[in-house]
Formats: structure tokens, sequence, C-alpha cells
């Protein structure tokens, strides 16, 4: 991924770009991911772009203008505008966010207090992730049943992502001396750059061995990314997996089929069969154990159903 902070911060003045700039600056030097940095600037920008449109009745032409006038009625007239257009959970990402942006001002001295002092976070309400089941899975696969280029890089793909439980952007940043076939094993570079090497299964060495070799025909074969788009010679990044992903789904009809889903049930059939939270801790790069429970919420839910029918509570009478 390639970030413009230009960009991604269109239709913002003069002054709050000077500032996001500056920002991503200080987020490079302290070694952020790209997929991190993108998102950081975006939220930014987003509040930019908002309060230059503000509602009537939001008093916003100098915040619009400079971010070192940005005051709680806006960040919160922003929070109420993305839950409305977006949702609860995408607002309390860019509130986490926004925490962040106005933190570096404060420690860069353009503002004694942060507005985000006294706005509270929006409440998200807890759901299950659907997990996406291996028959469903299975469907999507079939979609790649042919030898072309296309097929066999999806396959690879989403095999990858099926057994690894990896998140969207660790496979896609992948590089080739990232894989390693004789230990069958993949070299992610998580959040907060953390990296760790996790093993597939004969299934998934078998799709990325295929995928290669029509890859070393490709014309972008020189590329150190994987993954190549099917013309020309450029990359295929998030974005496009994102894409590739949705119409093997829309084909096998299968619905809302996203790399995330496969992360969940990743979780979901570890904890179901036992497995050690530290372990899965490690193969999916957390470093807390929130994450955890919050992933294995699914499984756990399905455990509770599986015991209830077992014990027949309720009917013994």
């Amino acid at each position: 991924m390639t970030i413009n902070v230009d960009t991604i911060s269109r239709d913002a003045s003069t002054t709050w770009l000077s500032f996001l700039r500056d920002w991503d600056r200080t987020l490079r030097a302290g070694n952020h991911p790209e997929t991190t940095r993108y998102n950081y600037l975006l939220a930014a920008a987003q509040l930019a772009r908002f309060l230059r449109g503000a509602p009537v009745g939001l008093d916003a032409s100098e915040a619009a203008d400079d971010p070192t006038c940005v005051r709680k009625e806006h960040v919160e007239a922003f929070q109420v505008w993305m839950i409305e257009t977006r949702s609860a959970a995408t607002a309390l990402n860019k509130h986490k966010v926004l925490q962040q942006f106005f933190k570096w001002m404060v420690v860069e001295e353009e503002i004694d207090r942060s507005p985000m002092e006294r706005v509270r976070q929006p409440k998200v309400s807890v759901r299950l992730v659907p997990v996406i089941r291996d028959d469903d899975t299975r469907k999507v696969l079939a979609t790649c049943g042919e030898r072309r280029f296309l097929d066999l890089r999806d396959e690879a793909i989403i095999r990858l992502y099926y057994n690894t439980g990896a998140r969207l952007a660790e496979v896609a940043n992948l590089a080739l001396t990232d894989v390693d076939l004789t230990t069958d094993s993949v070299r992610y570079l998580g959040k907060g750059g953390r990296e760790r090497r996790v093993r597939f299964g004969p299934k998934t060495a078998r799709a990325i061995s295929r995928y290669l070799r029509v890859r070393a025909r490709h014309r972008g074969a020189d590329q150190q990314e994987l993954w190549l788009a099917d013309r020309g010679t450029r990359p295929l990044r998030a974005n496009g997996i994102k894409i590739r992903l949705k119409r093997r789904g829309l084909r096998a009809g299968v619905a809302n089929v996203h790399a995330h889903r496969w992360r969940h049930n990743y979780a979901h059939e570890w904890k179901r069969a036992g497995g050690d939270s530290g372990d899965l801790m490690l193969l999916l790069g957390w470093t807390s154990e929130d994450m955890v429970r919050h992933y294995g919420a699914s499984a756990a839910a399905e455990r509770a159903q599986e015991n209830q029918a077992r014990l027949r509570i309720g009917e013994n009478v």
C-alpha cells in the first residue's frame, strides 16, 4: 500500500493538510504499519471533511480550517453522523483514532487539552460474528476449479485465510520471500510490526505451489509481492482481494464472504476443539486475551447449545 496524505486529505484545508502530514511523519518514525497509518489519517481527514460541510446549527467554520479549533461538540456531531451513516462500531473506531490524533497535538504543544477528554465512546452492541462453515468454504473454492491464473491465485489466497486465520492485510502484504514451501510455513507481519511464522497444511501448500508455477510465467513475475493482478505488472492489494472474495462468494451463492470470517472460523474451531488460548494468541498475533474471548464467543455459544441438548435439562419429567 502506498499512502498519499494529499489524496487521503482531499478537500481538507491547507492547515489540516499540514497537520496530517506532520502526524504521518511521526507515525512513520514510530514504525507504524502502512495500514495503521492509512486508517489513522483517514479518520482525521473524515473529521475535517465533515466540518467543512457541517450541519446547520453547528458553528464549525474555524474548526474546518484549523484542527486546533476543534471542540467537544464538533467531535460529538461527527460521531452521530458516523453512527447514522455507517455504524456504531465504525464510530467507535474513529473515536479511538481521534483520541490518538489530538493526543499527538497535545504532545506537540499545538493545543493545551484534547477535545476528546469529555467525549464518550459510542456504545456498540456485542453480536456473534457468523463464522463461515466448511460447506460454504467448499462452495467458494469450487468457483476456482479451472487452471487459469485467476483461479489458481484466488484458491491459494482463500486457503491461506482458511488454513491460518490471518488478517486481510497480513495475507495481502506477503512477499515471495515470506512463503517457505520447505517447511510449509508463512511469515506474517502483524499489527505493531510483530512477526510470526505460521504453518499451513498440504492442501494450502499445493495451492500455493501451483500458483507460484503460473506466477513465474506472469508479466509481473519479477515483482517482490506475492500476489499479482491478472493483467499488467501491478501487485494485488488488500482492496483488490476484498473485491475478489466478494465476487467468489456471489458466484458460489454464499453471502458476506470476507477474510475476517475465516479468522473468526479459525478461532471458533480452535476453541471448539479445546485448543489452548495462549497458543491461539500466538498463532493469530494477539497480545490481549480479550481478543480470544471476542473471537471465541461463537464457539462458546455453540458449546453451550450442545451441552444443553446433551443434558436435557427440563425434559426429565
